[in-house]
């Protein structure tokens, strides 16, 4: 099983990005799905997650400007990004919860937000 993420780019400031992230190979269930994105010289965060039952998380630092969402039926997952900040670049990893201590993640891609 894979993550394959797309959708990262360059934005100025109040711009928007939408990121996607689609598990390939055989999985045979719907998994939890989530963004964590990490900067330069700063440790990995996480940003918004979709539990068992989609319920949702977003990092504090969200505060409403970001929506994750899942394709019906499908472990393929989107982070809507609005009102985007130069605090907000960073590489974006896709992660997915396959079993206990039985995590995958995606290749990265890159965000970049200029002033």
């Amino acid at each position: 099983v894979q993550l394959q993420a797309s959708g990262g780019g360059s934005v100025q400031a109040g711009g928007s990005l939408r990121l996607s992230c689609a598990a390939s190979g055989s999985i045979g269930k719907i998994v939890p799905m989530g963004w964590w994105r990490q900067a330069p010289g700063k440790v990995r965060e996480k940003v918004a997650h979709l539990g068992f039952y989609d319920n949702t998380y977003y990092g504090e630092f969200v505060k409403g400007r970001f929506t994750i969402s899942r394709e019906n039926g499908k472990n393929t997952i989107h982070l809507q990004m609005n009102t985007l900040q130069p605090e907000d670049s960073g590489v974006y990893y896709c992660n997915a919860g396959l079993g206990p201590y039985n995590d995958i993640w995606g290749q990265g891609t890159q965000v970049t937000v200029s002033s």
